[in-house]
């Protein structure tokens, strides 16, 4: 068979010949008929994401819908393992996996679930959410924030607020749910959302707290900040008066936050909310025999590899 292979980090892919896996332990071989190219994949491929660590050569990828042995469609999520997607067959633990309604288009479903499921699980999982609230996407610009924004709305916000460096691509966020829109230095109109949902931490995050706080009607108001995604960077500088001023509550919301049991019994309805239309998916399609070429190109698409 094929794969996309990495031999050493900071290297992209190659496609070339791999052996066909065997399976033990209860896995299953399937064959993989799209996988999406995420921040996540990227970041496990090259060892600078928390839970990475598989070794090389690696074959990235770390989701992707697939066809198993009794021809049933399936969403699966693989673990930390050097043998991903990226690939014409993989391995899966059918535990971490649902079988996907028949009609699907695997493209969509493989581009959308890893970025719509951080916001989805963030709200349903990691804290008590509850419709009509308000909620604040910081990095609503990019393919997870921009699903964020809809999935607030298909939760039942009352107000969701989308905020971003470029105001262009900003507008764009009202036609999928957004009801207003703010740059960086506009947060502190944003001072009296229930929850930050953030794609973006570093100094952005850190210096649109005190704004936020000072400016927000009654201090004594939860504050929910989800720490999501790091775009502008791993660390924060934080302020102390942030912690001190206002009753802000900070909550990370990603692999380890929240358990593996959760985030998979939430992924069904996940699906079918992709599946019916509910959530605006942008997907490009790419032969996996383009891996290389398509690995650091920068599109508003979610590149998927199709073997």
């Amino acid at each position: 068979m094929h794969a996309a292979v990495i031999q050493t980090p900071g290297t992209p892919p190659a496609y070339r010949d791999h052996p066909v896996p065997v399976p033990r332990d209860g896995e299953l071989l399937v064959d993989v008929l799209a996988a999406g190219l995420h921040h996540l994949t990227r970041a496990k491929a090259d060892g600078s994401h928390y839970s990475g660590g598989g070794g090389y050569p690696l074959v990235p990828g770390a989701d992707g819908v697939v066809r198993d042995r009794d021809g049933n469609l399936r969403y699966a999520v693989l673990d930390d393992t050097p043998l991903g997607t990226f690939a014409e067959r993989t391995l899966i633990d059918p535990r971490r996996s649902v079988v996907l309604p028949d009609g699907v288009d695997p493209v969509r479903i493989a581009a959308a679930m890893n970025p719509a499921m951080s916001s989805w699980i963030a709200l349903r999982r990691r804290i008590g959410f509850r419709a009509g609230q308000r909620i604040l996407v910081l990095g609503a610009t990019g393919n997870a924030g921009r699903m964020a924004v809809q999935i607030a709305k298909l939760f039942g916000a009352s107000q969701v607020i989308a905020a971003g460096r470029d105001a262009v691509r900003l507008k764009a966020l009202t036609a999928l749910g957004a009801d207003e829109t703010l740059t960086f230095d506009e947060l502190a109109r944003a001072a009296d959302v229930d929850v930050v949902l953030d794609y973006v931490w570093g100094e952005p995050a850190a210096g649109a707290m005190i704004p936020m706080l000072t400016a927000r009607a009654d201090r004594a108001v939860p504050l929910t900040w989800i720490q999501i995604g790091s775009v502008a960077g791993q660390s924060a500088p934080i302020p102390a008066a942030a912690l001190r001023a206002a009753r802000l509550e900070i909550v990370g919301s990603g692999i380890g936050s929240v358990p593996a049991r959760d985030i998979l019994a939430e992924l069904p309805e996940l699906a079918a909310a992709v599946n019916s239309g509910a959530i605006d998916v942008r997907a490009r399609p790419v032969p996996l025999a383009d891996v290389a070429r398509a690995w650091a190109a920068e599109s508003d698409d979610r590149v998927v590899f199709v073997p």
